[in-house]
């Protein structure tokens, strides 16, 4: 019989979306509603000759690899998964499959923290319910100018929204040219020209070497005192030390965090404390009809595996 560990069900959202029913052959199927890393994790998935990875919740560099000697197939929600090495897994006869995923909530929950922060929503739901009344006073994002790091589906997504809130949408990239820009209806500026101009800064960038740290404290440093930074995309892209230094001096209004260094977020980290920023647990992708993608997908993943055929390969 194989056994088949989903990793990072936080929601119980295997048990509703999944139907494990339609393997062709027994399955013991084992939910984990925490996560762990470490020899830890290497503990909890020996015996499992299938991993389900939610996204890019756990690592899977190749010291852990080569620990699960089990391990037969890896599955992760999504395309591409940057906490997976693919060339350990490769070297180890470990097959590792993807599905498709669901973009839109992504940009819609980046206007929440926005306008989340933007009217000091926590602020204001916190003091009526302790019984007091209007506490702040709100920033208007009509007429204010906001700044995209990435104007890739996702950042396009969110430029339009701004554009339909009457702001002054600008956008840069290492990549990007006058032509994309016009095609979504914003304008292509440099980097420290953004920071120094918008009003909102949302990042929509992949993670790698190129953006690690992109903004640290310099860049932060830019920002007007009276910015917004949304923070959607990955969390090593912003100097996490230099955006709490920044956040606990008030030298911007506010942040809006999904992502983060470290996730789950430690119990005892400084961003839990200030007021100043918004916070969620990477609930970018987490709706409905993303699951309905990702979870029933896994279940054809492991199917066509045990099938001898599989699909959805990832191989780089």
């Amino acid at each position: 019989m194989h056994r088949i560990a989903l990793l990072d069900d936080h929601q119980h959202a295997a048990a509703r979306f999944a139907d494990w029913s339609q393997l062709p052959e027994p399955a013991e199927v084992v939910a984990f509603t925490d996560s762990v890393t470490g020899d830890d994790l290497v503990h909890r998935l020996r015996g499992f000759d299938v991993v389900v990875a939610m996204r890019e919740r756990t690592a899977f560099p190749q010291e852990v690899l080569e620990q699960l000697t089990d391990l037969r197939l890896l599955v992760t929600t999504g395309m591409a998964n940057a906490a997976i090495d693919l060339d350990a897994a490769r070297d180890r006869g470990i097959t590792v499959c993807g599905t498709g995923f669901y973009g839109p909530p992504t940009a819609e929950l980046t206007w929440a923290l926005i306008l989340a922060v933007a009217r000091n929503v926590p602020v204001e739901d916190a003091s009526l319910r302790a019984g007091g009344w209007q506490r702040t006073v709100g920033r208007d994002l009509h007429g204010a100018t906001l700044g995209l790091l990435g104007l890739g589906n996702l950042g396009a997504q969110v430029a339009r929204v701004g554009l339909a809130f009457g702001m002054d949408v600008v956008a840069w990239s290492a990549n990007l040219t006058d032509e994309r820009a016009a095609e979504v209806g914003v304008r292509r500026v440099d980097l420290d020209d953004l920071l120094q101009m918008s009003d909102v800064v949302s990042i929509h960038l992949k993670l790698s070497d190129r953006t690690r740290g992109l903004l640290g404290a310099r860049e932060l440093g830019m920002l007007k005192p009276t910015a917004i930074l949304v923070n959607t995309s990955r969390g090593p892209v912003v100097d996490e030390a230099a955006l709490v230094d920044t956040l606990r001096a008030r030298r911007i209004h506010g942040a809006g965090l999904d992502v983060y260094d470290t996730e789950p977020l430690p119990a005892d980290h400084p961003l839990r404390e200030l007021r100043t920023a918004v916070l969620t647990p990477h609930l970018g992708y987490v709706t409905e009809r993303t699951y309905e993608v990702f979870w029933p997908e896994v279940v054809e993943d492991v199917a066509a595996w045990m099938r001898g055929e599989p699909v959805r390969l990832l191989t780089s």
